[in-house]
This record gives C-alpha cells, sequence and structure tokens, in this order.
C-alpha cells in the first residue's frame, strides 16, 4: 500500500494505532508459545477461531475473557492452564521504544493526540506494564483520548468506528491524520474521508513527523 499526500495544511489532530505502532508486537511469539504448550497445529486452530466471531466479540468488548480463555482451551491439550493460555496469548506483547515516547512528548504539544486500538482486557493488562517499563508518566498524560475497542464496542476497520472516532475529537474527518499498520484500518478511514499514513516501519514513521 502506497501513502497519499497528506495536507499538513488542513490537519488539526492525529490518531494513533497502538500495537505495532507505539508498542512492538510479534505475532510469531505468541505463535511459538501455543506451539510450546502443545498446539503444534497453533496456524490451522487459530484460523478456525478467526472465522468464528470469538475475536471480534471478544475485542469488542462483547465476551468475557474467561469465555474467551475457555474457547481457546478447547483447542489445547488436556491439562493446560488459564494462566498457560494468557501468558501464550501476551508473548506477542513487546516494549514501547523510548524513541517513540519521546515523539509522543513532542506531538502532544503540535497537535490533539487520540488512540485507537482493537484489543482487549488480556492484552491491555501487559501494554500498561511495557507502558509503565517505558516511562514514569501516565498514558493519559499523552493522550486526549484513548479509545480502545473492548470499551467503546467498536473495532476498525468498520467505518462506523471512524466516524465515531472523529465525532469525539470533535473534527472533520479531513481534519484527522490516522496512523496505522493494518492496510485494511487504513482503507476504512479513507473510507470517510481520514487523511492516513501506512506504518511500514518506524524510520518513515520518525520522518512523518520531523
Amino acid at each position: 500500500m502506497e501513502n497519499l499526500t497528506i495536507d499538513w495544511n488542513t490537519i488539526k489532530c492525529v490518531v494513533l494505532d497502538l500495537g505495532g505502532v507505539l508498542i512492538d508486537i510479534d505475532y510469531q511469539a505468541t505463535e511459538d508459545a501455543f506451539v510450546t504448550l502443545g498446539l503444534v497445529d497453533f496456524k490451522e486452530r487459530y484460523s478456525q477461531l478467526q472465522q468464528t466471531t470469538l475475536f471480534d466479540d471478544y475485542e469488542k468488548g462483547q465476551i468475557s475473557a474467561q469465555h474467551f480463555i475457555n474457547k481457546v482451551l478447547d483447542f489445547c491439550p488436556q491439562g493446560t492452564s488459564a494462566n498457560k493460555v494468557v501468558s501464550a496469548w501476551n508473548a506477542m506483547l513487546g516494549e514501547f521504544p523510548v524513541e517513540k515516547i519521546e515523539l509522543l512528548e513532542r506531538l502532544k504539544n503540535r497537535f490533539p493526540l487520540y488512540m485507537l486500538s482493537n484489543t482487549n482486557d488480556l492484552h491491555i493488562v501487559g501494554v500498561n506494564a511495557a507502558w509503565k517499563r517505558a516511562t514514569t508518566k501516565e498514558m493519559s498524560a499523552f493522550f486526549n483520548g484513548i479509545f480502545l475497542s473492548f470499551e467503546i464496542g467498536k473495532r476498525k476497520p468498520d467505518a462506523e468506528t471512524f466516524l465515531w472516532t472523529a465525532k469525539q475529537t470533535g473534527f472533520t474527518p479531513d481534519e484527522i491524520l490516522f496512523v496505522d499498520d493494518s492496510p485494511q484500518h487504513i482503507k476504512g478511514a479513507q473510507s470517510i474521508g481520514m487523511q492516513t499514513f501506512y506504518y511500514k516501519d518506524a524510520a518513515s514513521f520518525y520522518q512523518l513527523f520531523s
């Protein structure tokens, strides 16, 4: 996906994704963790689960963490504990690079900053722990609003989610710059008129705001 030209003269607000943009994510680590638990066909099982509404419902906060864990346990070897499932599920979560915290510090003085993330209540515990390892400042000190799918009951790439987000910011979609590392989310934002930046690597992300 190629990035479109951004009209900086019209940008009044920036909305950032969380996973893969701000915090490092390693999906392979979760796959490896489940394989270690004995779920050797994790990719196939994961695909099966994705074809149901399990992940969508969980990320929208429509089912509990316990329900989600129980569904995943159905695919795991007998005797696997819930704690081991949670640990494997959170294995993908990395760290917040110091450079990105420093960038947020600069950006919040230039634009109203918002976060829009598809996430769940198990992952957010690990995210908050990683944040505390990166800085002593509260995450809320950097953002005018933090919109997490499991709390707002909406997820990307639904157009409704981006329309709702724009309304919360008080800006029109064309005044918002949305940054995400998933092509389908970029297309969702573009569908309502947001300006977008497709995150491919950290270097181009830093260059964007230089």
